[in-house]
């Protein structure tokens, strides 16, 4: 499989974190960098918690890592490259030596 990893991509998940009143709030934690290949699949309207969305699936390929490790991507993690934010549905192997792992994302961008 050839890949060109030119996108540089942050991987983060989803935390609690205290609020100091007793409480806790979610925020995004950087996981790492990785690079990828990010490539466009299809796209459609919906509707998101402040209107209507844009939403375009992206297949993102990146170098795997084991199961386990910090930086191999899961479903609910997300990728960020600068302002654009990629959610993260699924991860499979890419190729039959598990080199690298393909990344089904959903972008969404208010209309």
């Amino acid at each position: 499989m050839s890949c060109r990893l030119t996108s540089k991509l942050v991987l983060e998940r989803l935390v609690a974190v205290p609020d100091g009143a007793g409480g806790q709030h979610e925020t995004w934690e950087a996981l790492g960098t990785l690079w990828g290949e990010v490539r466009p699949r299809t796209g459609r309207e919906s509707v998101g918690e402040t209107g209507q969305v844009s939403v375009t699936g992206f297949r993102i390929v990146v170098r795997a890592h084991p199961v386990g490790h910090s930086a191999r991507p899961l479903p609910e993690q997300r990728f960020r490259n600068g302002e654009r934010v990629f959610r993260i549905n699924s991860v499979t192997e890419a190729d039959p030596e598990a080199r690298f792992l393909m990344c089904i994302c959903d972008e969404e961008v208010a209309t």
